[in-house]
């Protein structure tokens, strides 16, 4: 007797439930606050010369957000964007490098610490830098697909322009962020979802559009480019699209770029936690490999 509140564009009614534009504002500065503390901490914590000392400079912060996201303003959202990447960027690091370890998948698997046995936390205590990719890059993929459909398949041309539209609109709210980063000593910026589209039409179609679509090839693709070679896939057991547009695209992806290191990787209740970490550390092995004879090459 609980109702579930989906946000599925239409395809379920939520009644006594309305996304007003209030509403809407706070969750895409919700989603971006999300997506920069993602960003900051996973980037920092691996680093920080204080053991601890990240995830409290992320406490301190999440709250002034939370208590900002109440009455919230573009002007005071790019002035409070500011001054957490600021304050991250000050925070005393170790001068040491570590590799770096892309996370991309199917949207629960991939940021829900429960449904990924808390991979970030494990591939950090193995000496490694766990990279995520941001969440509303999902919903620009799914406002892409829009646009797609309008010029390759010619369904609702109409929708082409309104796609266009959402996808500048949001680009701009994110600007503010973007800058930041960019500004920043340690920090990387995101990049446009048209950027991760062309990638991703190195090797298939924008009309694979069922589940995470293209979008997770070209997640894949954007970090090998960022210079991320090392990617954990993961998936729900037989999840077909994924297996379509993840495990099955890392050998096309290996043509492109041989320096690619993915392993694809399986999430269910009933699968063994044992494989999966010994699946990721054969990955980790490779990166650790690789990264001293880079280091040593370097020095």
């Amino acid at each position: 007797h609980v109702p579930v509140i989906s946000f599925s564009l239409g395809l379920e009614k939520n009644p006594g439930f309305k996304f007003t534009p209030s509403l809407v504002k706070k969750l895409v500065l919700a989603i971006l606050f999300g997506d920069l503390f993602m960003r900051l901490v996973y980037r920092t914590r691996p680093y920080e010369k204080e053991k601890g000392a990240t995830d409290r400079l992320y406490r301190k912060w999440n709250n002034v957000v939370k208590a900002f996201l109440v009455q919230p303003s573009l002007k005071g959202y790019a002035h409070l964007v500011q001054q957490i990447v600021d304050d991250f960027d000050r925070l005393p690091r170790l001068d040491i490098v570590k590799p770096r370890v892309g996370l991309v998948g199917e949207i629960l698997v991939k940021y829900h610490p429960d449904a990924n046995n808390h991979i970030v936390r494990f591939i950090e205590s193995e000496g490694a830098e766990a990279v995520m990719p941001d969440l509303l890059d999902f919903f620009l993929y799914a406002i892409k697909n829009q646009e797609v459909k309008a010029t390759e398949l010619f369904v609702n041309r109409s929708g082409q322009y309104l796609s266009r539209f959402l996808i500048r609109f949001l680009e701009r709210i994110r600007r503010p962020l973007v800058q930041a980063l960019e500004q920043s000593q340690h920090f990387t910026r995101p990049v446009p979802i048209d950027t991760i589209a062309k990638g991703a039409e190195k090797v298939l179609s924008l009309c694979n559009q069922t589940g995470e679509g293209w979008f997770l090839t070209g997640e894949m693709i954007e970090l090998i480019e960022s210079g991320v070679h090392n990617i954990v896939c993961m998936q729900p057991f037989a999840c077909l699209p994924n297996h379509i547009v993840g495990k099955s695209m890392i050998k096309a992806i290996r043509e492109l770029y041989p320096e690619a290191n993915i392993v694809a990787v399986d999430y269910d209740p009933g699968a063994s936690e044992v494989n999966q970490i010994n699946r990721i550390k054969l990955m980790l092995a490779v990166a650790f490999k690789r990264h001293q004879a880079q280091m040593k090459k370097t020095s």
